[in-house]
C-alpha cells in the first residue's frame, strides 16, 4: 500500500492535518526531492566538501555552469536537491542573512545559525493557506568557530547536525557507504575521495569529471572553492586503486 494511501481531501490545503496527523502536501514536497539530482556533504578536521550530480539536459548546455552547489559566503557553500528554481529563493536569504550578520556582529555567521534561519523560511511555508512549500532540501557546509559543520534541512523546515550526509535520487545508496566508510580522522582529501566514492556508486561506475561538481571549504583558509574538472579528474584516478584494493 502506498504512503499516501486514501488521503481524501487532506491533501488539498497545507493548512489542514489528516487524522493522523500528516501534512500530505509537505510529504508530497519530500518527495520531489528524493527525484531530484544526488547531493552530499562531508565534514572532517581538516575542512568540508560539497559533491553534486550533475544531470546535463543537453550537451550543448555549458559544463561550467553550477547549479547544484552554491556560495552563501567565503566560509559556508550549500549543495540543494529537489527544485532548482525554488533553491535560488532560499540561496539569496541565506546570502542576506550571511551579509547582515557581517554587518551588525563584525564576523561570520555560524553554519548552524544560518541554517536554522533557512529552516525558519521553509517552516514558515507550511502554515499559510495560498502557498506551497518549497520543494528542496539543503545540505550546508562550512568551517566557523566550531569547526567543520554539516547541516541538512528539508521542506518541513526541521534541520540536523551530520558528520556526513546524502540527499536526492542516490541518497541511500551514497549514504550505506558513507555510514561505512565515514571516519573522524579523514583528511580533507580522503573526504574528497570518499563523495566520488559515492557519486561512483549513484552513477553506476560511469564517473566522469563532466558528471559531478564539487566544493571545498579547507579548514586553514575558511574560504570556499569550487574544484575545477582537472582536480576532479586528478582525484577520480586515486579513486580507482582504492576500488581495486578489496579485489586482491
Amino acid at each position: 500500500m502506498s504512503m499516501f494511501a486514501a488521503p481524501g481531501a487532506y491533501d488539498r490545503a497545507i493548512t489542514v492535518f489528516s487524522p493522523d496527523g500528516r501534512l500530505f502536501q509537505v510529504e508530497y514536497a519530500s518527495e520531489t526531492v528524493k527525484r531530484g539530482a544526488t547531493v552530499l556533504g562531508i565534514a572532517c578536521k581538516e575542512g568540508a566538501v560539497l559533491a553534486a550530480e550533475e544531470r546535463a539536459a543537453s550537451r550543448l548546455q555549458d559544463p561550467s555552469f553550477m547549479w547544484k552547489i552554491f556560495q552563501i559566503d567565503e566560509h559556508i557553500g550549500v549543495a540543494v536537491a529537489g527544485l532548482s528554481c525554488d533553491a535560488h529563493i532560499l540561496v539569496d536569504q541565506a546570502r542576506i542573512y550571511a551579509q547582515s550578520n557581517r554587518l551588525m556582529y563584525d564576523e561570520p555567521i555560524d553554519v548552524e545559525t544560518l541554517t536554522r534561519r533557512i529552516g525558519e523560511i521553509e517552516q514558515l511555508y507550511t502554515q499559510h493557506g495560498g502557498v506551497r512549500p518549497f520543494g528542496i532540501s539543503m545540505i550546508f557546509a562550512g568551517v566557523d568557530r566550531k569547526g567543520s559543520r554539516v547541516f541538512w534541512t528539508d521542506p518541513s523546515g526541521a534541520y540536523l547536525a551530520y558528520k556526513a550526509w546524502s540527499i536526492g535520487a542516490g541518497g541511500e545508496a551514497a549514504n550505506e557507504i558513507l555510514e561505512a566508510e565515514y571516519r573522524d580522522d579523514l583528511t580533507l582529501e580522503e573526504s574528497i575521495i570518499l563523495a566520488l566514492k559515492c557519486m561512483s556508486k549513484v552513477l553506476e561506475g560511469k564517473v566522469m569529471p563532466q558528471k559531478i561538481r564539487m566544493a571545498i571549504i579547507p579548514a586553514d583558509t575558511k574560504k570556499f572553492r569550487k574544484l575545477s574538472n582537472e582536480e576532479i579528474e586528478k582525484y577520480l584516478k586515486k579513486l580507482e586503486p582504492a576500488k581495486k584494493a578489496p579485489q586482491k
